[in-house]
């Protein structure tokens, strides 16, 4: 029997303010700093720590893409949304899922601090390790988030997450550069491991979303409600076509985005001739804060005028700023230009986030929201992951110059594809889909 959703009240429109100061996303905020905490440490944070023992850039950029993990998190999906843990079974569905995977972020990053990149290959083993269990609580954060309001409301939802989420990219970022200045990168990442606990407490906190399941009544009809239907369901509702299509756009038009926030970017500031700590305080600390103000301006903006605009705005302006790295190959060792540089890409990459999410929350059915969503998140993701797997050869192979133009010409077959679909959109999609949609037909 497929899960039922308890009917939501088409929401009246709301004021920005109200959307900004609403319970759920103030519980958006805390799950976001959760979510932020472990990525940069399998990422970009662990780049200076393998860069310091002295690996080569090409496995630097390898390992550190473990965050590759967070692409293929469809594939356990399922489990989230058909499938209590026996142990958490009295938190409900989405927070057992959630207390479970903070539990598992914590003992990997105890394991790699125990270990260190001395005994690289069980360092990299529980690597993985905090990149699955931060994978799961990132599908189990954006199955609550879907579930506790409706799509009207996900512009603000995912501001106010994308506060938390870099608060905690501030710590995981800055923070720790600066700390591993004066202590060991083994006590840094004890230290980190242990404000987990404000996610933990989190966990404990906020309310079950109030979805009615039922268990499948046999191995079947579980293995089709669980794994078949979700993806039949997004060609049945949109047509094998537009569902293509649209399937091909997701894949790529985060490319530019995805391509400078991997393990190529640590050792090119690095390169260009910058401190950790001036790398920590203006791309951690202040640019940070920079990609605050765009996720909140651009939260604004699709709470006013929908997603597809923003998103369109955002595409386009996230290739661009790209370019301004060519301006720091320029002036190397300039702190003002790194601070202007990381201005723009900050900005532009906080801005970014609100209508992508948006935009992906629309395509999902609430009867499957962890499942589809992971999937939909993770196609997003996985071919600037593949990129950013390969990014320091390419890099080495051609020069940071050429690396950063590559990324920017990427963005000009998603904006062909986006061309096509907006008009489609705006008159095929299911009418829950556009928050603007739902206020005019209120």
């Amino acid at each position: 029997m497929p899960t039922e959703v308890a009917p939501a009240k088409k929401p009246a429109k709301m004021s920005v303010w109200h959307a900004f100061t609403q319970p759920a996303a103030w519980t958006m905020f805390l799950l976001g700093f959760s979510s932020g905490l472990p990525f940069l440490l399998v990422a970009g944070t662990l780049a200076y720590w393998l860069k310091e023992k002295g690996i080569e850039l090409k496995d630097i950029t390898m390992i550190a893409s473990a965050g590759m993990t967070y692409a293929f998190k469809f594939l356990w999906a399922p489990l989230l949304d058909h499938w209590k843990l026996p142990l958490f079974c009295r938190l409900g569905q989405r927070r057992g899922w959630l207390l479970f995977a903070q539990l598992g972020v914590v003992a990997g990053l105890i394991a790699m601090a125990v270990l260190t990149p001395r005994e690289l290959a069980p360092f990299v083993g529980a690597t993985l390790v905090v990149a699955f269990f931060g994978a799961t609580q990132d599908i189990a954060v954006d199955a609550y988030r879907i579930e506790i309001a409706p799509t009207s409301e996900q512009g603000a939802l995912v501001a106010t997450y994308a506060l938390g989420y870099r608060i905690a990219l501030i710590v995981a970022g800055a923070f720790a550069l600066i700390l591993a200045d004066h202590m060991s990168w083994q006590l840094v990442y004890l230290l980190l491991a242990a404000l987990m606990v404000i996610p933990i407490g989190t966990t404990l906190w906020v309310a079950e979303p109030k979805v009615v399941r039922h268990a499948p009544r046999s191995w079947g009809e579980a293995m089709r409600e669980g794994v078949i239907d979700p993806f039949a369901d997004f060609f049945r509702r949109y047509g094998w076509w537009l569902a293509l299509v649209t399937l091909l756009f997701i894949l790529l038009f985060k490319i530019p985005e995805q391509a400078t926030i991997g393990g190529v970017m640590s050792p090119f500031y690095r390169d260009m001739g910058f401190s950790k700590t001036e790398i920590g305080t203006v791309t951690k600390i202040y640019g940070i804060w920079v990609g605050i103000v765009g996720a909140f301006v651009a939260g604004a903006a699709v709470a006013r005028w929908g997603a597809w605009r923003v998103l369109s705005v955002g595409m386009v302006a996230i290739g661009l700023s790209n370019l301004l790295f060519l301006w720091l190959i320029a002036h190397p060792g300039n702190l003002l230009v790194l601070t202007l540089v990381i201005s723009g890409d900050n900005f532009t990459q906080g801005f970014f986030g609100p209508p992508t999410v948006a935009f992906l929350s629309s395509l999902v059915n609430r009867q499957h929201t962890a499942t589809q969503y992971a999937l939909l998140s993770s196609l997003v993701n996985l071919p600037g992951k593949l990129l950013g797997f390969f990014a320091g050869g390419i890099a080495t192979a051609t020069g940071y110059g050429s690396f950063f133009v590559l990324t920017v010409v990427s963005v000009i077959p998603a904006t062909l594809l986006f061309a096509y679909l907006w008009p489609r959109f705006n008159r095929d999609r299911p009418e829950d889909e556009s928050p603007a949609r739902e206020e005019s037909t209120g």
